[in-house]
């Protein structure tokens, strides 16, 4: 449960976003952020948990820090998608050569995100269930 715990806050962040869409939402998206709130496969993480990650989006690449360890990698996203789509392609960290599908909203400083863990389908809407690899976090821009 550790490995996929890890697994989840660094995607999470872990997304590397190479923006294909529109330019002023690929902008948009970008900077450092940090979950508010998490939850995988049903069971919401701790506020401790939380603390420890940050996720930075910058030109398409991704960086996810769980404590001190990084995980890298880049991001597209799919605008015409209902929700918006985002593939997220690990590079360098325990999610190198990994993808995975997500979905997200951004409302100002807000970022929502739910990823496919299991990297098998795009979810469908923002909850995860037990018995799922989905992967729901809620992000606020950090303004410092």
């Amino acid at each position: 449960m550790k490995h996929i715990l890890y697994i989840g806050l660094a995607v999470a962040a872990f997304l590397t976003l190479r923006a294909s869409g529109e330019p002023a939402e690929a902008k948009a998206i970008e900077g450092m952020w940090r979950p508010v709130t998490a939850e995988l496969a049903g069971k919401p993480m701790s506020e401790t948990v939380l603390k420890t990650i940050s996720l930075k989006l910058e030109d398409g690449e991704y960086e996810v820090l769980v404590g001190d360890h990084p995980d890298k990698g880049t991001y597209t996203l799919d605008l015409a998608a209902k929700p918006k789509g985002m593939t997220v392609t690990g590079t360098e960290g325990p999610n190198r050569g990994k993808i995975f599908p997500c979905i997200y909203e951004l409302q100002g400083d807000t970022l929502r995100i739910c990823y496919d863990l299991s990297g098998a389908k795009r979810p469908a809407e923002f909850k995860t269930a037990v018995g799922t690899r989905l992967y729901l976090v809620t992000y606020a821009r950090n303004k410092q």
